[in-house]
């Protein structure tokens, strides 16, 4: 707009005597076309600076939004479900007390995993557990339980309190521990490697179950 009033004012003035006698040059029809010719491009110039000035702004606010959308995306993950990566499509129990009931009233053995989130040699069991189509098509035979803390129960530790540590309930609430594993130090311990011994011990928990009934 500056621009074009510009304009507006020399034209006006160039009809002026004083004009005419100051600036001889642009009395001429030529010379006049030539002004106002590159008085156009002027303003065009001025124009596409101004729409490549707010192209400029767009962009950056634009950019300034998706990052403000990303801090977001990143906020706090939802929390785990039950399972804790066990298996997220099995059924888990949230309490021993609860297991012990649904297991008794179910009439199915009780199988509880004792690990934790920082422990390494947990964290490997894990991944082969939820991982072996077999494991979790046999695990839902049974009441599961996973717990990153000890309970009250001594029977549960009867070779002490570490991980990860698996053991087997019956539904009269009696702990299994003739079902072991392979280490003489650790009876109820698990590796990755012992994804077989595993399945045999969980295939002989229910054997034992029909047995005794």
């Amino acid at each position: 707009m500056q621009v074009g009033l510009l304009v507006r004012c020399v034209c006006v003035y160039k009809s002026t005597p004083i004009f005419n006698q100051k600036y001889p040059e642009y009395t001429s029809s030529k010379n006049t076309c030539q002004f106002r010719f590159a008085m156009e491009k002027i303003s065009v110039s001025a124009f596409l600076l101004l729409v490549a000035l707010s192209y400029t702004l767009a962009k950056d606010i634009t950019a300034k939004s998706g990052a403000k959308k990303d801090t977001k995306d990143s906020g706090p993950k939802l929390p785990q479900t039950l399972s804790r990566g066990w298996g997220d499509q099995l059924i888990w129990t949230q309490t021993y007390e609860e297991a012990l009931y649904k297991s008794k009233t179910s009439n199915k053995p009780l199988m509880i995993i004792h690990h934790l989130d920082e422990c390494p040699h947990s964290q490997a069991l894990k991944k082969v557990f939820a991982e072996n189509k077999e494991i979790q098509k046999l695990a839902e035979q049974f009441v599961l339980l996973n717990l990153v803390y000890e309970t009250t129960d001594k029977h549960l530790s009867p070779d002490g309190q570490y991980v990860p540590r698996i053991m087997f309930v019956d539904p009269s609430l009696t702990v299994r521990a003739d079902i072991t594993g392979r280490y003489s130090n650790r009876l109820y311990a698990y590796e990755p490697s012992d994804a077989l011994l595993l399945l045999d011990n969980m295939k002989k928990a229910l054997k034992l179950l029909k047995t005794e009934l």
